[in-house]
This record gives C-alpha cells, sequence and structure tokens, in this order.
C-alpha cells in the first residue's frame, strides 16, 4: 500500500517546523573571511567606523592652501598676490602652518597645513619664484575635503544583516579592515526527476517535455546570489535518485529536486528524503494551490525540499518556502518579507475555496492605480512564468475576490527596495543604536544638521528628524520651534536623551584655555560647526551672552571653518590643526582629547504627524524607549536618557 499524504499544514507552519530544527544545528552559521573575498555575503555583525573617512582635512585640488580672508575678493581685475612658503604633499605633513598673507603650494590628497582653510585652483593662480598671484577667490572650506565628511570614527558604516555589494565592499575598504565577520552562504544542489523529461537541445520525443525547473530554479538561486550547482535530471529510479543525492549531500547544505513529490505510483521523493538522515521528512503536503505536493525535510542538519514538478507550481513554492529558508540560513533575514505592490483586481473571479490560492497575475499602471490581471493559467504552464510580474496570495477562507478590490501583488521581479523610513536632520551615535535595532526596515539616515531637519519635515521628505535646536528666547530646546516653523498640529516632539556638550581640547591643555571667553586670545585657533547644527546655535549665543552683542565672532581665528560631524571636530584638534571646538563629550571615545563640559543638551525627534501611525516609525518610537536602548546608549560619553525619553512631549491641540 503506497503511503498517502501526511497530515496537511500551512505554509507558515510548514517553514517554522524547518526553520527550527535548522536554527538548532546553528544556522546562520558565522565566519571570518578576508574583505576581498566577502562579495555576496552577509554581515554577522555591525560594522563600525574605527577610523574617521578621510581621516584627515585634504585637498581635492592642485593648487595652493590659503588663508581664505586673504583671497576672497580677488578676480581678474583685482588679484591678489600671496607668499609661498613650502610645499604640502600627499603622504606627508608639511610642518609649519601659514600667517596672514602666506600660502603652501599643495597636491590633490595632501593633508591641509595649519591656518589653511581653502584651496585656490592652480588654474586660477601664476606663480613667479616664491611669490603667486591668485585671480579667482575662495570661500571658507573651498576645495576641502574634511576629515570624517565621509564617515565619522564610530559611526555605524553598515547593519548587521546587510548584504555585501561593491557599494558596501568600498566602505570597508575605505576602514583598512582584512577579514569581516559574514554568514556562511548555503551551498544549493539541484536536480531535476522524470522518466519524461529531457535537456534544452536534445530530441523531443513523444511523451517527454523540456526541463523548465531546472534552469529555472537554478536562475532563481543565481539571482539570490547563492553558491549552486545543477546535477542534472534523475529519471525515476529509487536507487539511483537516493545513491545521487547522497553523495550531492556531502558537498552541498541544501538539495532541492522537482517532481515526483505526490503520493502516487511511482512518486518516492518523500521516501528518498526520509533515508537520508535524522529526523528526515517533517513536511509532505501543504495547504496551497498550486503547490499542494511539496516535501521538506531535514537531515543532520541540512534541508532538501522536494518542490512540485509543474512549473508554476515549482516557482511559487520556491519563492513562499524555499526562498525563505535559504535566506535566513544565509543571514538575510531581512529579506524574507517579499516586496509587495498594492493593486486592484479588474473583474470578479473565483479563489482560494478552502485552500491558500496563488493567482499569477500581470500588472498594469492605470490613470490612478496598478491593476493586476489574473492568469488563469494550469500550474504546468511554463508560459506563464515569463509573462507573471507576481501573485496575489488569497487566503483559504475567500472564495472569490471582486471586481475594484485592492490587494497585495508579491512580486517576482527583483526590485530595489524603497525605504521604510527616513530620517533627516542632526547627526548622532545614538540613532545608530537605533537603526541598529530596526529588523527588517530598511532605513535611510541623512545627516544635514537640525534646522535642515525640520524643514525635511516640513516638506514631507522625511518621517523623522533628529533634532537639538535651542530657543534663544526661552533657553528651551526644540518644542518653541514647532509654532516658529509653522509645524504645530502637523509634527510633535518625542523625548531623546541628553549629551554632555563642551569644549574639545588638546590633550594637556597647552593653550591654557579655562572658557569661551578665552577664544579670542592671540594664537588660539578654532574648528567650527556648520551653521544649522543645533551645537552651533548654542555655541553662537554664548559668545553673545559672554562676550555681548557688539563682539565679531569672525574675529576668533577659525570661526568661519565649518566642519559637519563632532567627529570632524576631534579630529582637527587631535590632529593640531585647531586647538579647541565645540561638540559633545563622546567623541573623547575615539580620540586622544581632553573635554571641558560646559551644558547638557536636549536631542529629541521631530515626527511628521501623519507618519505616527507607520510601523517604522512605531517601531523606533518603540526602541526609543526601551530598556535594552537605555543600557546601551549609557554607555557613550556624556549620553543620559530621561524620564520621558520616548515620550511625546508636545501634541497638537
Amino acid at each position: 500500500m503506497e503511503l498517502v499524504y501526511h497530515k496537511l499544514v500551512s505554509v507558515n507552519e510548514a517553514v517554522d517546523r524547518a526553520w527550527s530544527l535548522l536554527s538548532e544545528t546553528g544556522w546562520p552559521k558565522a565566519d571570518s573571511v578576508p574583505v576581498f573575498s566577502s562579495l555576496g555575503h552577509v554581515l554577522s555583525d555591525p560594522f563600525y567606523a574605527v577610523v574617521d573617512s578621510p581621516p584627515f582635512d585634504r585637498s581635492v585640488m592642485d593648487g595652493y592652501g590659503v588663508r581664505s580672508s586673504d583671497v576672497q575678493s580677488a578676480d581678474e581685475a583685482h588679484p591678489e598676490t600671496l607668499r609661498v612658503v613650502g610645499r604640502a604633499d600627499i603622504g606627508q605633513i608639511f610642518d609649519r602652518g601659514i600667517a596672514q598673507g602666506e600660502c603652501v603650494k599643495i597636491a590633490t590628497g595632501a593633508p591641509l597645513p595649519r591656518g589653511c582653510d581653502a584651496v585656490v585652483m592652480v588654474e586660477f593662480t601664476r606663480q613667479t619664484k616664491d611669490e603667486v598671484t591668485v585671480y579667482k577667490g575662495v570661500s571658507s572650506g573651498e576645495n576641502i575635503a574634511q576629515a570624517a565628511s565621509d564617515v565619522s570614527v564610530g559611526d555605524l558604516v553598515l547593519r548587521s544583516n546587510k548584504q555585501i555589494t561593491s557599494r558596501e565592499l568600498a566602505a570597508i575598504s575605505a576602514q583598512g579592515t582584512e577579514k569581516i565577520n559574514v554568514y556562511r552562504v548555503p551551498k544549493v544542489g539541484v536536480f531535476s526527476t522524470g522518466n519524461e523529461l529531457v535537456p534544452s537541445g536534445a530530441e523531443l520525443r513523444v511523451g517527454s517535455i523540456y526541463d523548465v525547473n531546472g534552469p529555472a530554479v537554478s536562475a532563481l538561486l543565481r539571482e539570490m546570489n547563492v553558491d549552486s550547482k545543477f546535477y542534472g535530471i534523475l529519471p525515476d529510479d529509487e536507487k539511483l535518485v537516493t545513491d545521487r543525492l547522497l553523495d550531492a549531500l556531502k558537498l552541498q547544505d541544501v538539495i532541492i529536486t522537482s517532481g515526483s513529490t505526490s503520493a502516487g505510483f511511482g512518486d518516492m521523493i518523500y521516501r528518498v528524503f526520509d533515508k537520508m538522515g535524522k529526523p528526515g521528512v517533517i513536511v509532505h503536503g501543504v495547504k496551497l494551490r498550486p503547490g499542494k505536493p511539496t516535501v521538506i525535510a531535514v537531515c543532520n542538519g541540512k534541508l532538501l525540499i522536494g518542490l512540485p514538478g509543474f512549473p508554476l507550481s515549482a516557482i511559487m513554492v520556491f519563492h513562499l518556502i524555499a526562498k525563505p529558508l535559504i535566506l535566513r540560513m544565509a543571514g538575510l533575514e531581512t529579506l524574507v518579507t517579499p516586496n509587495n505592490v498594492e493593486a486592484v483586481v479588474p473583474f470578479t473571479f473565483e479563489a482560494g475555496k478552502g485552500k491558500r490560492d496563488l493567482v499569477a497575475v500581470q500588472l498594469v499602471q492605470s490613470k490612478d492605480s496598478v491593476v493586476a490581471y489574473p492568469l488563469l493559467a494550469h500550474s504546468g504552464s511554463a508560459s506563464a512564468l515569463a509573462v507573471a510580474d507576481g501573485f496575489i496570495d488569497v487566503p483559504e477562507e475567500r472564495e472569490f475576490l471582486r471586481e475594484g478590490e485592492r490587494v497585495q501583488v508579491t512580486t517576482l521581479n527583483p526590485a530595489l527596495r524603497v525605504a521604510d523610513l527616513t530620517i533627516i536632520g542632526s547627526h548622532c551615535l545614538g540613532v545608530d543604536r537605533i537603526i541598529e535595532r530596526m529588523a527588517n526596515f530598511e532605513v535611510k539616515a541623512v545627516n544635514v544638521g537640525s534646522w535642515s531637519g525640520w524643514q525635511a519635515i516640513k516638506r514631507g521628505e522625511a518621517d523623522i528628524a533628529g533634532t537639538h535646536l535651542l530657543d534663544e528666547k526661552t533657553l528651551e530646546y526644540n518644542v518653541p520651534f514647532l509654532e516658529r516653523i509653522g509645524l504645530e498640529g502637523r509634527a510633535v516632539i518625542v523625548r531623546g536623551y541628553s549629551r554632555k556638550i563642551g569644549l574639545v581640547i588638546a590633550k594637556g591643555n597647552p593653550k591654557n584655555i579655562k572658557s569661551i571667553e578665552d577664544l579670542p586670545r592671540d594664537g588660539i585657533q578654532i574648528v567650527n560647526r556648520n551653521k544649522g547644527s543645533g551645537i552651533r546655535t548654542y555655541f553662537d549665543l554664548r559668545l553673545k551672552q559672554l562676550l555681548g552683542k557688539d563682539f565679531l565672532p569672525q574675529s576668533i581665528s577659525g570661526y568661519t571653518y565649518e566642519v559637519k560631524t563632532h567627529t570632524a571636530v576631534a579630529a582637527a584638534v587631535s590632529q593640531g590643526r585647531a586647538d579647541c571646538g565645540l561638540a559633545f563629550e563622546a567623541v573623547t571615545a575615539f580620540y586622544p582629547v581632553d573635554f571641558m563640559p560646559l551644558d547638557e543638551e536636549r536631542y529629541d525627534f521631530l515626527i511628521s504627524r501623519d507618519r505616527l501611525t507607520k510601523d517604522s516609525v512605531q517601531r523606533f518610537v518603540k526602541i526609543l524607549g526601551s530598556e535594552e536602548f537605555r543600557l546601551d546608549i549609557s554607555k557613550l560619553p556624556g549620553y543620559s536618557v530621561l524620564s520621558d525619553t520616548g515620550k511625546t512631549v508636545s501634541r497638537a491641540a
């Protein structure tokens, strides 16, 4: 008597059963590989920057390093002449600074000498002996790549579970890392079974068909960047099939077959799989149409999947069962969720009726929406695979789909995933810690300063803005700007945390700097933050308070030289290009500098009101208020959570 189907299970139950057993045997399995061999792998750990990129301020042009104030008004009619005091070359540190009226000849990529805050392109100069005539003025920071303008030390460069492409490889290489921790990509062996199958190019006899599943499944695996081998077509010979699969299993982590999965005469895959190892077959038959005759086994820590023989059934089951399991084995948990497109049904048709129904569709763009036209083809149809854009997953309790009904279409074609969460605003290490915990969400963070973050929210470009703007009148952070910028009723502020801010000073404080009041002294060179950043607003306010409204802050040497990150401030100080600058205390964990605390600022999150119900936004806020995050962020110097961290501190009336 032939074995009939085991108890039918749902697709989710089938995947969960298999993954439970595979994870017990160590999947996903971590490994350390050379960076040059990491392409296609998935990071098993988050990758943080160990150096600033670039690690120093450098020229991006051949020309002359100057003080911008010396040449800012230069033009063809009114050139400026400077004395050339030396040459700054690539890979070398120029051993002196420049004074007023001096400049340094500099090569592209060379470190910027002390006192220089801009580079004049050689095309706009003429040198005679030890003097150069400048015919075009430059502004502070022009033609300079500032330290940490790409990545700051301590920044989250890549999240764990990130697949390494050429772009990620470039970011890792910029850090000088020799090896990287990744998950091992499982090796997959593919077989087709059936006496009726012949390979492409062979004579098609009566009763024979060309093998579709072998090439198609192998191509799907290549699209996933999985190492696979197609072993060819096997006849319906149980002993031969058993022997060939056992041989392949010695070299492969996963075996995928197609055909011979039912429980009828001649179908044998469920018996063969059960001989491969323990525990053997765990699923035989799923509540799915097409795709009911599916077999899953786990044998001695290896995965075996028997796909149905009909091509449409085989590909559907691959997407719902094989692909999620292989991605999880490779550490790509975040890619398990399929890409969906919302569409409408053009006419009423039957679907479901007791089984989970996968309806292949073509997507057509109409004026107002995307329309999903069903391909009412047989599960043996190979041509349907060529034209199908995706499928509608219809629950078993449905009887039909109605005309005009909105549905979710799972796409079959690889597509760029749009960010689930966009954060624009001030750079912060705490934000990186939250992003790392945003599993299953694609997050884009753009660090442009607090003020720009507020404007991005106002224009509808961001979900969340990180902000630490100080109101000069009330000395309160962030909340007063809701009314001032016109976002009252359109956005709310969720309390973040506090950060100690102060003066980053050269180790040992050789210039004996005791407060902001000392900065105008001769011989003190500062490095400043960019306009629009919260800490720049604080700095300018303190200058007015301490030095008077009539004081010209531009008289402080280096005031006009702006950098975009806190670690760029620390880099300039530690490398001797500046004596001090304002930043938050956390940078002292990455650079050998001293820190003089001045105050504590509030770093909050401005959230567009119409985005509050987004899953990604809710997840962000939940992480912010979690105990896990509180413990993690307390490890950063100068950071501390507040009694209302993670709670809304302003709300539209």
